[in-house]
């Protein structure tokens, strides 16, 4: 993720011990005893993320418990985004003082199935793949790209943010995104300068799909 985002974003990939490592207490209560192992390894190698991602930023190592809705909560001014997949897992953090918000994802570089398809592209998403350079999946790169955006939106706007709420439109050259958010979404989120666009990265490489975006100060 660090080729994917500004340099005043902290961002740690976990390696082969954090998906076994230690669990802050107030992280565990968050998980609870009942977690499947896959979840247990997951939830882990994210938070050890976190956690050296905030050392990054020159904050001690402090626990990111999970809310009600999952979504990590940061320390008071940070802004921040875990993803994991098959793997593979990341975390991102920043100051409040340098940008709004961040999103990252991580998704295998593999076909989607038509329902998941339907589900999350719009109609002329779907056209548009379908005239881009083969040998990409191109639904996978825009499902992960709209996983980003919903990270970048929710946390400014704290309302969900449905696939076919952000139209992308994609620069497979420069490995670019931009994200337009329904006007309805835009004009109903009820907090000031909501993110009408969100523009970000990805890239496609080692069986991976990597996006990554961050929203600007105002």
């Amino acid at each position: 993720m660090r080729d994917l985002l500004p340099s005043t974003v902290a961002v740690a990939v976990a390696g082969r011990a954090d998906w076994a490592s230690e669990l802050l207490p107030a992280e565990q209560v968050c998980l609870g005893e009942q977690a499947v192992p896959t979840r247990r390894r997951d939830f882990t190698a994210g938070r050890a993320c976190a956690r050296r991602a905030l050392v990054e930023l020159g904050l001690p190592p402090t626990a990111v418990p999970a809310a009600a809705d999952r979504a990590p909560v940061w320390p008071a001014g940070v802004v921040g985004a875990i993803t994991h997949t098959t793997g593979y897992c990341a975390a991102a953090a920043a100051h409040t003082t340098d940008i709004r918000s961040v999103g990252i994802d991580a998704e295998l570089h593999r076909e989607i199935n038509p329902g998941v398809r339907r589900l999350v592209l719009l109609p002329e998403e779907d056209a548009y793949c379908a005239r881009l350079p083969s040998g990409t999946h191109w639904p996978i790169v825009l499902f992960s790209a709209k996983e980003t955006v919903y990270k970048v939106w929710y946390p400014v706007v704290g309302s969900w943010l449905d696939f076919h709420d952000a139209r992308l439109d994609l620069d497979p050259d420069a490995g670019t995104f931009t994200a337009r958010i329904a006007s309805a979404r835009v004009d109903a989120a009820g907090v000031d300068d909501p993110p009408a666009s969100i523009s970000g990265r990805f890239v496609v490489a080692d069986g991976l799909v990597r996006t990554a975006a961050v929203l600007p100060l105002r």
